[in-house]
């Protein structure tokens, strides 16, 4: 039943989104005064709608999408001779520019606004892989039947609880050895033995401590062989929680770093669909692979089901970052590619007007048509493959 109810909520969670990126749209088109004729969450059939001043709102029965009809929005939109002086072409480029972002823009804010909710209540995760200290406990031995650390007990070395290590303490340098992530500390502690200087940040101060590093056994990942190596029983801290301010920059900081993620992610698109095409099949499917908006809520509801409520907001806040940038690219119908033909727009008439000529026209949009109908044709391909793979070969990450 807790799936089911993740579903629902994610899937009402991206409803939400999509209905928030066009009023997005609206908003900023009434501030500069431009006509609105309708505003619809989904497409096909009308389910209700009601009209409030010049702008009829409503519902459609396919929630795949959204619409806000703004007058005058290209050179193929018919404009009545009332809606003329209020067109959207009639208005500064600036203020064309703003409302075909608005809606990319409120898929940030709503990105920023549950990433700091999260910060302020369960907290963000050690995106950076720093080396912040988590749990002190003990250098154990490790099992080479089950993979498991052995119980801490009487005669199990305690070396960092020993020489001070705290719980939040960053390690800046292992034996004078400067060390940015956790896994540089964990190399170099491996190597170290005996006495060890280590470095820690504490409080915004450096803080110096000799830790006794312990030889323990640990199994090799790549060659499964037992080696012995130094340890100091420390774990890694995983969850940063804060405060309200704290919560601020923090949340501009994991902005950052889900940016880069999806910037990535575009990047390495095209070599998925392969693979994706092979998933469709019966391959394996990692948790890198594109997924649509059914396979996002299916690991949404399984997130739920397991009371991963935190991985169920970050995956939400992901989708939006991911729509937002995705929106922006310069490519018809998106509405980065109608940024782009105004921008276009904007360069040529201010070039022209330096050479003394005259001022050209729109942009005629149906020179503009096979290169829009191609993106479409691609789009809803990669769009129906993804949809395929997610109900025939879905993303099970728990499983």
């Amino acid at each position: 039943m807790s799936f089911v109810i993740g579903v629902v909520l994610f899937a009402l969670g991206i409803a939400i989104s999509i209905a928030l990126h066009e009023a997005g749209h609206l908003l900023t088109a009434k501030a500069f005064g431009m006509r609105v004729r309708r505003y619809f969450i989904g497409f096909g059939p009308t389910i209700f709608s009601f009209r409030r001043g010049e702008t009829e709102y409503g519902l459609k029965a396919i929630p795949a999408g959204g619409f806000c009809d703004i007058a005058g929005m290209t050179a193929l939109d018919e404009v009545a001779p009332e809606e003329r002086p209020r067109a959207f072409f009639r208005k500064p480029t600036w203020q064309r520019v703003v409302v075909l972002s608005a809606g990319s823009a409120m898929h940030f804010l709503i990105g920023m606004l549950l990433i700091f909710v999260l910060a302020v209540t369960a907290g963000l995760p050690n995106a950076g892989d720093l080396a912040v200290a988590g749990q002190v406990s003990c250098a154990a031995n490790q099992d080479p039947v089950t993979g498991k650390l052995q119980p801490c007990g009487p005669g199990v070395p305690t070396p960092a609880a020993d020489a001070g290590v705290q719980a939040g303490d960053r390690i800046l340098s292992v034996a004078g050895t400067p060390v940015a992530t956790w896994p540089d500390a964990v190399a170099a502690i491996q190597a170290a033995a005996g006495p060890t200087q280590i470095v820690v940040q504490r409080d915004g101060r450096e803080v110096p401590l000799t830790v006794d590093v312990a030889p323990v056994q640990r199994v090799d990942a790549r060659t499964g062989q037992v080696r012995t190596v130094g340890a100091i029983g420390l774990a890694q801290q995983l969850v940063f929680a804060y405060g309200p301010m704290a919560a601020v920059p923090a949340t501009v900081d994991y902005t950052g770093v889900m940016f880069s993620n999806v910037w990535t992610g575009l990047g390495m698109f095209p070599e998925k669909i392969p693979r994706l095409i092979d998933a469709i099949g019966g391959g394996v499917r990692d948790e890198n692979s594109p997924v649509s908006v059914v396979g996002a809520s299916i690991i949404g509801g399984d997130a739920a089901e397991r009371g991963l409520w935190s991985l169920f907001v970050l995956l939400l806040a992901m989708l939006n970052f991911f729509v937002g940038v995705f929106n922006l690219l310069p490519l018809l119908p998106l509405d980065g590619g109608h940024i782009a033909v105004n921008l276009y727009e904007r360069v040529r008439d201010w070039t022209r007007a330096r050479l003394g000529k005259a001022t050209m026209p729109p942009v005629d949009y149906t020179r503009l048509l096979p290169l829009t109908y191609a993106v479409i044709l691609v789009g809803g391909a990669i769009s129906l493959l993804t949809l395929t793979a997610d109900i025939v070969n879905p993303i099970r990450p728990f499983e």
